[in-house]
């Protein structure tokens, strides 16, 4: 291989090398953009709070919700949630809407380290509720099946929120659970700990920019090192 070639062929894969960086810093960027906006959603005042159906035609923003929900006897655990360092669980039960259901947030367990899931005592009948209508915990990589059964009847512990694989738990159509779920309001007597921090266990806006800088330096560096070295051949 020529000189020339050398030089072109590093050139090519110093482009490369710094276009992936640039790719993967637009990507920290674009999160930083929608939980940027997810965050400006945030109804600021509770005396317009609306009922669930209402809340539901409009299933791509937040709403602040008031409403009396039937619950039904079906509770998923969703393993792998920190509060403060310690791991424990996230409470979900299903309630009964229209001709569909939803899943409402009760809050946070903790988990000994033997792994010994908590006695878990459904809500029944039709309740008072009022919280925010907003997503669920991201998923992340979807590894393994969703959910597992416990002892306990009716009762599953998941890796993830599939809404289709609880759908189908429930004896429902795949598509019956929206993709929101009712997060309950922390003054409510109901439930367990819980607060309405919409970026549990996930990155902030500001590390999302922070990530998104270090990505588009090392492109910079890449190209720089790259002309650095082109000079010096250039030079002998």
């Amino acid at each position: 291989m020529t000189r020339q070639h050398t030089g072109l062929f590093g050139w090519l894969l110093a482009l490369a090398v710094a276009a992936a960086f640039s790719a993967l810093g637009a990507w920290q960027l674009q999160r930083m953009h929608e939980k940027q906006a997810l965050l400006a959603q945030v109804p600021p005042d509770r005396s317009e709070a609306m009922t669930l159906a209402q809340a539901m035609r409009a299933p791509q923003t937040l709403h602040w919700v008031h409403d009396r929900l039937e619950f039904l006897p079906a509770t998923v655990l969703l393993d792998n949630q920190l509060r403060e360092g310690r791991a424990g669980l996230k409470v979900y039960q299903a309630a009964r809407v229209d001709a569909g259901a939803v899943l409402v947030d009760l809050g946070w367990l903790p988990l000994p380290a033997d792994r010994q899931l908590p006695r878990i005592a459904p809500l029944q009948g039709r309740i008072e509720v009022q919280g925010l209508w907003a997503p669920p915990p991201s998923s992340g990589i979807a590894l393994g099946p969703a959910l597992a059964d416990t002892p306990q009847p009716r009762l599953w512990l998941a890796t993830r929120l599939d809404l289709p694989a609880i759908a189908a738990n429930l004896g429902l159509p795949a598509d019956a659970l929206p993709a929101h779920v009712l997060r309950l309001d922390p003054a409510s007597p109901l439930g367990y700990t819980r607060d309405l921090d919409l970026l549990p266990n996930t990155l902030p806006p500001s590390r999302h920019l922070g990530y998104a800088v270090q990505w588009f330096a090392m492109a910079l560096a890449v190209l720089v090192i790259a002309g650095v070295l082109h000079r010096r051949r250039r030079g002998r």
